[in-house]
């Protein structure tokens, strides 16, 4: 069974996100700022992690670069999950490290999707 961490500040999308997850097969923990998202991203070993940008203590921005600038944590998948939908956002996102982007609200089909893709290429690394 895949491990998603969600790291995700809003409790409404926190539960929305892990049920939906937890019905399509996967192991979901969650983390409730960046910090945590950090710290979560060594001690649980996810195999991919849902970063929301805009978090408390540590942003996303911040989080992802740590996760990635650590070499227990550096390969795994992060997808930026982000309400920032305007020019250039991608690139920032993608510059900080993550893998994949996706704006929010949530489309579920689009956002599976890249999971399943990001974990089957992982996979096959």
């Amino acid at each position: 069974m895949p491990k998603i961490l969600l790291v995700e500040d809003n409790e409404m999308n926190r539960d929305m996100l892990s049920r939906r997850l937890v019905r399509k097969g996967y192991e979901v923990f969650i983390a409730v700022d960046g910090a945590e998202g950090v710290e979560m991203s060594i001690s649980k070993e996810p195999d991919l992690i849902l970063m929301d940008m805009s978090l408390p203590v540590l942003d996303g921005w911040q989080a992802t670069t740590q996760i990635k600038a650590n070499s227990e944590t550096q390969n795994i998948p992060v997808i930026a999950m982000t309400a920032h939908a305007m020019a250039g956002d991608r690139e920032k996102c993608l510059a900080a490290g993550c893998d994949e982007y996706d704006t929010k609200p949530v489309e579920f089909p689009r956002l599976l999707d890249k999971i399943q893709k990001l974990l089957s290429n992982k996979a096959t690394t």
